[in-house]
């Protein structure tokens, strides 16, 4: 029987699909960064900035530790030994996951799959 989950860690692929419908939108802090930066419009981006700093106002952000690089670590070598290469991203979601006692909540679990101690949740 597996532990009980402490919590969930939402891939950017549920926000993603979220953004397509105009649903709510919940990202990691670097992606919602990222998004800033890329928007078209002064607009744009000052309603991203916004929305980024009501975020945290409400939504825990947990670090990447050391010892999340070394949970990332080994099946990122792993995978690589075998000549599988996963996104860097989704390693330290999963690291993440695995550090906090959580799942993570995707529409692409293969890539989750493969990363021993993560439990994935597809979302649909």
């Amino acid at each position: 029987m597996e532990s009980p989950l402490l919590g969930l860690i939402l891939d950017s692929s549920l926000i993603l699909e979220a953004e397509r419908v105009s649903a709510p939108r919940l990202i990691g802090v670097a992606d919602l960064e990222h998004g800033v930066v890329r928007g078209n419009t002064p607009e744009i981006r000052l309603g991203r900035r916004t929305f980024i700093d009501e975020l945290k106002k409400h939504v825990s952000v947990h670090p990447v530790t050391d010892s999340t690089a070394e949970i990332e670590g080994q099946p990122s070598g792993e995978q690589a030994a075998k000549g599988i290469t996963l996104p860097a991203d989704d390693l330290l979601i999963g690291a993440s996951a695995i550090e906090q006692g959580y799942a993570v909540a995707t529409l692409n679990a293969r890539h989750f799959q493969t990363i021993p101690g993560v439990q994935a949740v597809l979302s649909r």
